[in-house]
């Protein structure tokens, strides 16, 4: 039996209908919808600038010279899964959309996933960090693009144990992503013979004076604070320990830290931080080509790697669709998720790279040294180049991920 707005039919009714539904698959266009932050603490690092870079990945890839006819959509699922799930939900029962992209936000992005998987529609998640996404709640309607926590851990964590700092405290944002960074980077530590004295839970949403947090973290005598949250939260962290002269007993570990944090702050505020990203608008000549085309629709706000990968993501998916056409992607999104594992990726955000049969994309990571004012020559030049991770050595191994795609 199926469900129509107008009730169910008979198996028979349903079965003459089939070749015109066929018609209207083919004829329906491919629909986008970003669901990210767009009025919340977030919002620098998802926001109207994902938005943009979707719409930039449509341009790019020329979709209406070549005949796939695509509409963007737009939701703010506020940080609270049950709005997301219910959101994705909408898109993909009523709506006609399939696939979601960016999900800032981690208990947001595995609700949202939840959904796809359910559905069998298309999730690409650009903005959230835990690393369940490719591991034990991995799902074949799922990608993770741009970052996860046990890469940030392994460059940032890895590099600052290196350094010298040897003993940590946490200051954690308290659900999925901060609990998820947290863990691996203390396991990082641990393996580099380092301790973790300690860690804090922060509320999440809502905190905005993180003083007594970081006086705490100050009173363990801890050489590195290790900021495992995001966002306004990262900004207000640093910010308030150069108010309270934190930042001189103890080096801050910035674990999940974008441009705009950067910008929020000002280089006076931000420089010497030590952090990971695996895009930078000025990286290269093909970013600044990306970041060029991109300005006139983003206020000249620079995008960060989130959003940046929903160019990357959204380039993938439409080469897929191209692949497979627009009726066959559009009814199953597990098969259209295989294609785009299927084939390497190149764009102008990541460069080439692939994406693992856990879901996960691989890219190099970057690590950056914020600059000093002096250092920095025109607007939104933050960064130096420290290190690079190769794509290969960046993520997680496979084997240790316990994804249930994978066979033991």
């Amino acid at each position: 039996m199926i469900l129509t707005r107008r009730g169910l039919l008979s198996t028979a009714a349903a079965t003459s209908l089939l070749p015109l539904a066929r018609v209207r698959a083919a004829d329906a266009p491919i629909k986008i919808g970003v669901l990210g932050d767009m009025s919340g603490m977030y919002r620098d690092l998802s926001g109207p600038v994902s938005v943009a870079c979707a719409q930039q990945a449509i341009a790019d890839f020329g979709a209406n010279a070549k005949g796939i006819p695509v509409e963007v959509v737009v939701g703010d699922h506020q940080n609270k899964p049950d709005i997301g799930a219910g959101i994705a939900g909408q898109w993909f029962d009523r709506d006609g959309v399939d696939l979601v992209v960016d999900v800032p936000n981690s208990a947001v992005a595995l609700a949202v996933s939840n959904v796809g998987h359910l559905k069998n529609k298309v999730v690409i998640a650009c903005g959230p960090g835990t690393a369940d996404l490719t591991g034990p709640q991995c799902t074949p309607n799922t990608i993770h693009w741009s970052f996860d926590t046990w890469m940030l851990a392994h460059s940032t964590g890895g590099a600052m144990v290196k350094a010298g700092g040897d003993t940590w405290f946490f200051i954690t944002a308290d659900y999925a992503f901060g609990h998820a960074m947290q863990r691996d980077t203390a396991n990082f530590v641990k393996e580099a013979g380092g301790k973790v004295l300690g860690n804090v839970d922060t509320p999440f949403p809502g905190t905005t004076d993180f003083s007594s947090f970081l006086l705490q973290a100050q009173s363990t005598g801890a050489k590195v604070i290790g900021l495992a949250n995001a966002g306004s939260d990262t900004v207000n962290c640093i910010k308030q320990a150069a108010e309270f002269g934190v930042n001189k007993s103890a080096r801050l570990a910035g674990l999940l830290v974008f441009i705009s944090d950067i910008h929020a702050l000002g280089l006076q505020n931000a420089q010497g931080l030590v952090l990971t990203e695996t895009f930078y608008w000025d990286l290269n000549n093909r970013t600044r080509a990306f970041t060029e085309r991109l300005l006139p629709h983003t206020g000249g706000a620079r995008p960060g790697m989130g959003q940046a990968g929903v160019y990357g993501g959204v380039m993938q998916y439409l080469k897929a669709v191209e692949k497979l056409g627009v009726a066959q992607a559009k009814a199953s999104g597990a098969a259209t998720v295989a294609q785009m594992k299927a084939m390497p990726t190149d764009d102008d955000a990541f460069g080439p790279g692939s994406i693992r049969a856990d879901g996960r994309a691989l890219h190099p990571a970057y690590l950056f040294q914020v600059k000093s004012p002096s250092e920095s020559k025109a607007p939104w030049d933050y960064y130096k180049l420290l290190a690079t991770t190769p794509a290969d050595e960046a993520f997680r191994p496979l084997k240790d991920g316990h994804c249930p795609l994978i066979p033991a």
